[in-house]
């Protein structure tokens, strides 16, 4: 697997001017096992995220995680919504009818929930890791914030459970008097001593529990103004490359400009020995290597000579929106646009003429030539070699790779020695004072040893302000970054505390809550009490306690308007007539001669004239009775 000149006259030595440039991939194809091989182990070693492994594959930016997660967790919220309300159903005792849609719904839920979960626990350790360090400094702000969601809490926590304790107390005392429904009632009255216990027994929990957490709270933002040290250093990584194509002159100039600390890059050798700046594996995403050679386009970096990698264009692609490497980026000027627009792939030893110049530190990761490179072998030497000839001075160069570190102590001892995350006695051993490691190792993995043995750390790879402000409050010296240009505007740590204020803060906040929540129980109680006295004298007074008015009226009694009749005798009012002559009867029937007493009075008794309706006295009988 190589590349080769189609010119057989070309030679390493000649120009570009001479002989007419043409290269062409020699035994590297798309189906090539080894060079697919190596792209898929390239990606999962140095790719974590998913939205950057969708983006080396589909070669278009876009926050596939947000849209996945938001999708998910709409359906989450679904069948959680599902299965409060079945629950409900359940607990009131009705027959829980689900729809198949529902069902399908919620077994694929729950499987695509326990695979994301699997895939995450599996691969995203790093990520969880992180979810722990931002605990550390977000820990004291935290404590005070849930304590405040408690005392919001409580508010119908209380009313539920005081609710619930009445009506509790209700069932108890009625129980005696429902005979064979006093099993129903005794169940009844045990749900709901259920229900306050599950209800209230984790808040009394939760909320003693943060009353007392500070004791056990270690934060390295809780510290004294005075012991603070002083603000980290900045590394680029890769320059800026938010506000530049990485790895080009104009990521490293923009980082200069923003005060960068030093410069970080990786360097790749090419085959005629010229080291240069690159990060991938291959050409594809930040060059238009497409567009000129699409079949050697997989083809790794270091199989090219640099006559053909120095007529690559490497900004292009930073300045089209769908492929921009951040999606938080903010929009170029017009001069900005054009510089990145004539970007090319810079060498090593321009990356060291402006390190010169500005008197900037250089770290770079040296990848190892692979295939028919002929410096693979060589390539520390090669490389010690271009950096003297730079004529820079050695202390600014941070030797990062580890192998033929003898070799280079020899050669360049001016070099400061950087060694990884190595145990104590091994970096006092190679005498190596400076360590370069990611930040979530090191928080985990001794942070104290390395500082009590006075180390000189470099974290990376560090781009939220809180993370640096952990940095910053635990005394590290330097960190790589992306935002460079954000983070030099932090003049102190976020979330910073003294010891004593925040104490002061925590038990004042733990008396006021307490007493708030106090009051929102009594609260709830009185409340409860008075609108069941209220309730009780509505009750009163709806109960009539005067007689009816036609019983107390004259000549009306009981015995009027309900005449005795005898078993044998019936009046004619009340017999019944045929079906047939029904109508004509009770058109018929009219009231005889009335006395003077009853003449004024509207309230007369008018028989029913439904024929299937029962029959009433009339004012016939009821005049006769009573006289």
């Amino acid at each position: 697997m190589g590349v080769r000149l189609q010119n057989p006259g070309y030679q390493h030595g000649e120009t570009k001017d001479s002989k007419p440039l043409a290269v062409k991939p020699v035994g590297v194809t798309k189906s090539n096992p080894d060079t697919n091989a190596a792209i898929f182990l390239y990606i999962l070693r140095t790719e974590t995220c998913f939205c950057r492994v969708v983006y080396l594959i589909t070669k278009c930016w876009f926050f596939w995680s947000l849209l996945l997660l938001s999708l998910f967790g709409i359906m989450v919220v679904y069948s959680s919504l599902l299965l409060v309300l079945g629950f409900l159903l359940i607990w009131e005792g009705c027959e829980l009818y689900l729809h198949w849609c529902h069902k399908i719904l919620i077994v694929l839920v729950i499987g695509i929930c326990t695979f994301f979960m699997t895939v995450l626990c599996k691969f995203w350790h790093d990520r969880w890791l992180t979810l722990g360090l931002s605990l550390k400094i977000l820990a004291p702000y935290i404590h005070l914030s849930s304590i405040t969601m408690m005392v919001l809490l409580s508010w119908p926590v209380a009313f539920y459970l005081v609710h619930w304790e009445q009506e509790a107390r209700f069932r108890r005392k009625k129980m005696i008097h429902y005979g064979r429904r006093g099993v129903k009632r005794c169940t009844r009255l045990t749900k709901l001593r259920a229900v306050q216990v599950a209800i209230g027994l984790p808040f009394c929990l939760i909320l003693c529990c943060l009353f007392v957490v500070p004791l056990g709270i270690h934060s390295p933002c809780l510290q004294e103004k005075d012991e603070l040290g002083p603000k980290p250093g900045l590394f680029g990584h890769r320059g800026a490359p938010k506000l530049g194509p990485e790895n080009t002159m104009m990521s490293f100039e923009k980082a200069v400009e923003n005060g960068a600390f030093g410069l970080e890059s990786d360097v790749y050798m090419s085959c005629d020995g010229v080291p240069f700046l690159m990060h991938d594996y291959d050409l594809r995403r930040t060059t238009n290597i497409m567009e000129i050679m699409p079949n050697a386009s997989n083809v790794t970096s270091n199989l090219f000579y640099w006559d053909f990698l120095s007529t690559l264009n490497a900004g292009r692609w930073f300045i089209q929106p769908q492929l921009k490497p951040f999606y938080d980026m903010e929009p170029l000027s017009e001069a900005d646009r054009e510089k990145a627009r004539n970007q090319k792939i810079p060498k090593l030893a321009d990356l060291l003429e402006l390190a010169q110049k500005e008197r900037k530190f250089v770290i770079f990761d040296l990848n190892n030539p692979a295939g028919k490179n002929p410096f693979r072998k060589t390539i520390i030497q090669q490389v010690v070699r271009v950096i003297l000839d730079s004529k820079i001075e050695q202390h600014l160069i941070y030797w990062l790779p580890g192998s033929n570190r003898n070799y280079v102590k020899s050669e360049a001892p001016g070099f400061q020695q950087v060694g990884r995350l190595y145990p104590i006695e091994v970096l006092t051993r190679e005498n190596i004072s400076i360590i370069n490691v990611d930040y979530k190792r090191l928080f985990y993995n001794g942070l104290r040893d390395y500082k009590a043995a006075n180390i000189t750390i470099n974290l990376y790879l560090v781009n939220e302000p809180w993370l640096f402000s952990l940095a910053w409050c635990s005394r590290i010296h330097s960190v790589t970054t992306d935002n460079i240009h954000l983070l030099r505007q932090i003049n102190h740590p976020y979330y910073f505390m003294t010891p004593g204020y925040y104490m002061f803060t925590w038990l004042l906040l733990d008396v006021v809550s307490s007493i708030f929540i106090v009051a929102i129980f009594c609260f709830h109680t009185e409340n409860i009490s008075l609108e069941k006295r209220k309730s009780k004298k509505r009750a009163l007074k709806n109960v009539s306690v005067e007689p009816p008015s036609r019983v107390a009226e004259i000549p009306w009694t009981v015995k009027p308007l309900y005449p005795p009749v005898a078993k044998s005798v019936r009046p004619a009012e009340f017999q019944q007539s045929p079906r047939r002559k029904r109508t004509s009867q009770s058109q018929s029937r009219k009231p005889s001669n009335t006395t003077d007493a009853c003449k004024g009075d509207t309230r007369q008794l008018i028989p029913f004239k439904d024929s299937d309706s029962i029959l009433t006295p009339t004012w016939e009988a009821t005049r006769k009775a009573t006289l």
